[in-house]
């Protein structure tokens, strides 16, 4: 398998514009790389995406982190959700090329990973999903359910949400994946909001909470892999 340099920086073109991506390898390589998109409000070196990054590796992941467009172009205002496809599509593209991984693993946290699933349910082919906070609804409006493309997604999903996380009321989401448990594992952090954190008091610190994620992200990859090896991933 080829494979990228150690904290490799690429331009990748997406349409008429450019985007820059960081591929950073496992500490013990796997061969599984998770293409890895931000949040609305974040970009690929925020601290929660680089922290992240961080314990994936520790479990054996390839990390591939870049900006949506409007980030890297200075912007705070989300691109239209084709915009934010195409773009994870010419990150995955390139992310072939140089590093012919032999699992890819789509996603992201918040709104990269909704973008991710939205990709997969196209349907894009890849070997999975992993979906960190997915936005299920916007904030105080549980009717607006960002739910209609689920049960397109062919490939197994992780999806990993904390128990207060205010765009993701559970019993919602539950009722959502419920039909797609074949494919669908659901993670719950008990007591983590959208962020990740967790109250003072609650015993534990936002570091074991990540380390619970990274366990979480761990587990699920080793039992996808069998289903995964020998087998060439195309678009």
């Amino acid at each position: 398998m080829a494979r990228g340099a150690a904290g490799a920086t690429w331009r990748v073109k997406v349409g008429d514009a450019e985007t820059t991506a960081t591929f950073e390898p496992a500490l013990t390589p796997t061969g599984t790389l998770f293409v890895c998109a931000h949040g609305a409000g974040g970009h690929m070196a925020d601290h929660g995406l680089l922290t992240l990054a961080e314990h994936l590796r520790r479990r054996g992941l390839d990390v591939l982190r870049f900006n949506f467009l409007y980030r890297e172009q200075g912007s705070r205002r989300p691109d239209p959700m084709p915009r934010l496809k195409e773009c994870i599509v010419a990150v995955a593209a390139r992310a072939r090329e140089e590093i012919a991984p032999a699992t890819l693993i789509l996603g992201g946290r918040s709104m990269g990973g909704r973008a991710a699933s939205m990709l997969a349910a196209d349907p894009f082919r890849c070997d999975g999903l992993i979906l960190l906070a997915y936005p299920l609804h916007p904030a105080g409006e549980p009717e607006k359910l960002r739910a209609a493309h689920l049960a397109q997604i062919d490939v197994p999903v992780l999806c990993i949400n904390g128990t207060r996380d205010a765009l993701c009321r559970r019993d919602l989401m539950e009722r959502a994946t419920s039909p797609l448990a074949d494919r669908w594992t659901m993670h719950w952090v008990e007591g983590a909001d959208h962020g990740f954190h967790v109250p003072k008091g609650a015993g534990r610190s936002d570091r074991d909470v990540l380390n619970e994620i990274g366990d979480a992200c761990g587990a699920w990859v080793a039992r996808l892999q069998p289903r995964t090896k020998g087998s060439e991933t195309m678009d």
